[in-house]
C-alpha cells in the first residue's frame, strides 16, 4: 500500500467571469488529477456547468471529474443557535460525502481539486469541511489554498468604487446580522457594511436617509445586474429586479455595500 499522501487543492475561481481566474488558479488546475464537484440540483446546474467549462478550458493533462450531490439543508431554522446548528449539521453531511470521494476516488500521491466560487476564505465552507474530515483520521491528505477574486471585489470593481473610504473601516457580514450592526443601530459598527448571503432583502430594514447602496447580482456572469443609488430611492427597484431574476433563474446570488454619507 502506498505511503504517499493525497494532496488537495482548494482553488478560488472568481465570481463567475472566466477572466477572474488568476494565473495561480490556472496553474493549480493543471496539477489536478481529480476534480471534485458538489452539485446543487438542476436549478443551479449552471454553477456546476461553469466549473466544468473552467476545467475543460484550462486542464492540459488526463483527469477525472467526480460529482456528488449537496445534502439538503434545513433553511427554516430560526434564531442564531438553531441556524448555527443547522449549518453545522449540513456541513457534516457534506463532509461525509466528500470524505468518501477523497478516500475512494483519489489515489495516494495524486492531487484532487475543489473549485470554489469566489475566494475560499470568504463565506465558503470547503476549508472547514476539510478540517473536519482530517480530524476524523480516516484518510490522510494535505491542503493547498489558491485565493480567488471574491464577489466583494467584483462588486466594487463593477461599480467603479473603492471598497473603503479614506481612513474608514469596512465590515463584512451575513445579512441576518445586518439589523444589529449597521451604523445608526444601537450597538452598531461605525463603518461601511458589505452584506452577503441575503435571502430576505435585509436592506429593507435599514433606515434609508443618508444611506447609499451598491448592489449586484450574478456578478461577472452574462446575467449580471447592477443597481446603485440612495437606498430610499432604489430599494423598491432592487426588490423588483431581484424577484424577476430569481423567478427567471430559480436562484440568485447577490452582494451589496451600504455606505452612510458622513456630514
Amino acid at each position: 500500500m502506498s505511503t504517499e499522501q493525497r494532496h488537495l487543492l482548494v482553488i478560488g475561481i472568481g465570481a463567475g467571469d472566466p477572466d477572474h481566474l488568476t494565473l495561480g488558479a490556472v496553474r493549480a488546475i493543471r496539477r489536478a488529477d481529480v476534480f471534485f464537484l458538489i452539485g446543487k440540483g438542476p436549478v443551479k446546474a449552471s454553477l456546476t456547468d461553469f466549473r466544468r467549462a473552467v476545467i475543460e478550458e484550462h486542464s492540459d493533462r488526463p483527469h477525472r471529474i467526480v460529482e456528488t450531490e449537496d445534502p439538503p439543508r434545513d433553511r427554516a431554522a430560526a434564531g442564531r443557535g438553531a441556524y448555527t446548528a443547522a449549518v453545522h449539521d449540513w456541513r457534516s453531511k457534506r463532509a461525509d460525502a466528500c470524505e468518501q470521494l477523497i478516500r475512494d476516488e483519489l489515489a495516494p500521491g495524486q492531487a484532487g481539486a475543489f473549485l470554489v466560487w469566489g475566494d475560499p476564505a470568504l463565506y465558503d465552507g470547503t476549508l472547514s469541511m476539510l478540517d473536519e474530515i482530517a480530524a476524523r483520521g480516516t484518510v490522510a491528505f494535505d491542503v493547498e489554498v489558491v485565493p480567488g477574486i471574491s464577489s466583494v471585489s467584483a462588486l466594487a470593481a463593477r461599480h467603479r468604487i473603492g471598497l473603503n473610504q479614506v481612513g474608514r473601516p469596512v465590515h463584512i457580514t451575513p445579512a441576518r446580522r445586518l439589523p444589529e450592526i449597521f451604523p445608526g443601530q444601537e450597538g452598531g459598527v461605525d463603518s461601511d457594511v458589505v452584506v452577503m448571503l441575503d435571502a430576505h432583502e435585509s436592506f429593507t430594514q435599514v433606515e434609508g436617509d443618508g444611506v447609499w447602496i451598491y448592489w449586484g447580482a450574478y456578478l461577472g456572469t452574462p446575467d449580471e445586474i447592477l443597481v446603485a443609488g440612495p437606498l430610499a430611492d432604489v430599494a423598491d427597484r432592487i426588490r423588483e429586479v431581484r424577484a424577476q431574476a430569481r423567478a427567471r433563474h430559480g436562484w440568485i446570488m447577490d452582494t451589496y455595500l451600504l455606505r452612510r454619507t458622513r456630514p
